[in-house]
């Protein structure tokens, strides 16, 4: 495998660079006023996102109007590294930028593309994506949250839970069934609603770590009204729509999960000496063996992600994507345990170095990994899409 790039790529990331060192928001500002939750828009953020997309930075591999400068797969993997290694986040709405606005911009109207997706791309609102269901994880196709049309407006009534950001978010991009007496996958729609209406009540889920701010809620519709110019795309559309929407968010694993493990995995390297020093052999090889299977596999997950957007440049599809989401959101789970394990007792204490939650011990973050096995599509149905797409196996 050849890790270059040709020139152009490379005129492309100093542009790029010398952009991002002009206009970045400074670490000390970010620090001030960090994002509470995942659809959180601090001050900072806001002027931020703005910033990017009236320059066409931030997507982009969009066309100018809609924030990017048709910029292929390889210059966005340069343009994520790069951002990745300068500590700055494209935004503190990922679910927004990276799934709700692109999936109005695929199925809205223009009304709704004026009024929800570019807002979120200029960094005025937030958008919270209302999928999982007490009764219905993973399986959207079972989901009971109804939104009855009722002359010229939707009544909803039921419940969402593991909502991200729903406690800051402007509006949610909500799958409810509109046909009860249809097929299960095609009596669903998708609405637009907004979170302060009448009927909508948010309440954010305790987190073992203590979040003051918890990121996951469960979210209530009782009798919310809403107009009928609220459903995005056609009646009966939303499993379409949810196909492309993880698509979309699938498209986040790069920068959420392989960069970030490679960010991880090399502050746990440059660190892991300080702890090694005091221990006994014994001790020392088997903590020294954990870091360096952990780095490996950080590193076995970007050329995973490599080889997917060679791919895509050539215009082809990448199965490796699925291998990359499965292996990055499990080597990041066991960088952290061998981070926590790393320092023993001593990890107790806040340890900021060792993993991306400043103020978190090492304990804490590891019990954070979990979520990112989940999300994005599991680590089961990850190894099902491996088992059918990459090795041809029937299904089970």
């Amino acid at each position: 495998m050849r890790l270059s790039f040709d020139a152009a790529v490379e005129d492309f990331r100093r542009e790029f660079l010398a952009w991002l060192a002009e206009h970045r928001p400074s670490a000390a500002e970010m620090a001030a006023d960090p994002a509470r939750s995942s659809a959180h828009l601090p001050d900072w953020s806001r002027r931020w996102a703005r910033q990017l997309f009236d320059a066409g930075w931030l997507v982009p591999g969009w066309p100018p109007e809609r924030g990017g400068r048709n910029a292929g797969p390889v210059e966005q993997l340069v343009y994520l590294e790069e951002l990745m290694r300068a500590g700055v986040p494209r935004t503190t709405n990922p679910q927004g930028l990276g799934i709700i606005a692109p999936s109005i911009l695929d199925y809205g109207n223009a009304d709704q593309v004026r009024d929800y997706a570019l807002p979120i791309l200029r960094g005025e609102k937030a958008g919270c994506l209302g999928m999982s269901e007490p009764g219905a994880g993973s399986d959207l196709a079972a989901l009971a949250t109804r939104a009855e049309l009722r002359g010229d407006r939707f009544v909803i009534d039921g419940q969402k839970v593991w909502t991200s950001g729903a406690n800051y978010a402007d509006f949610c991009f909500l799958f409810c069934r509109t046909d009860p007496a249809a097929p299960k996958h095609r009596g669903i729609s998708v609405v637009l609603v907004e979170m302060d209406r009448p009927g909508v009540q948010v309440k954010p889920l305790p987190e073992i770590v203590g979040r003051h701010d918890p990121d996951l809620n469960e979210v209530f519709f009782t009798g919310v009204e809403v107009p009928a110019s609220q459903l995005v795309g056609q009646l009966g559309n939303g499993w379409a729509m949810a196909n492309g929407s993880l698509a979309h968010e699938r498209g986040m694993v790069w920068l959420d999960g392989v960069m970030g493990l490679q960010a991880n995995a090399g502050r746990l390297i440059a660190d892991a000496p300080h702890w090694l020093e005091n221990l006994g052999a014994t001790e020392r090889a088997v903590h020294v063996d954990a870091v360096v299977r952990a780095y490996a596999d950080a590193q076995a997950a970007r050329c995973l992600g490599y080889r997917g957007f060679a791919k895509f440049a050539r215009g082809g599809s990448a199965p490796e994507q699925a291998l990359m989401k499965l292996m990055s959101s499990e080597a990041r789970q066991g960088l952290a345990l061998a981070g926590a394990e790393l320092q023993g007792a001593r990890g107790l204490d806040a340890s900021p170095q060792l993993g991306p939650f400043p103020g978190w011990t090492p304990l804490e973050q590891y019990f954070v990994t979990f979520g990112g096995t989940i999300s994005a599509g599991s680590s089961e149905i990850q190894r099902n899409i491996i088992a059918e797409k990459v090795l041809g196996l029937p299904r089970g």
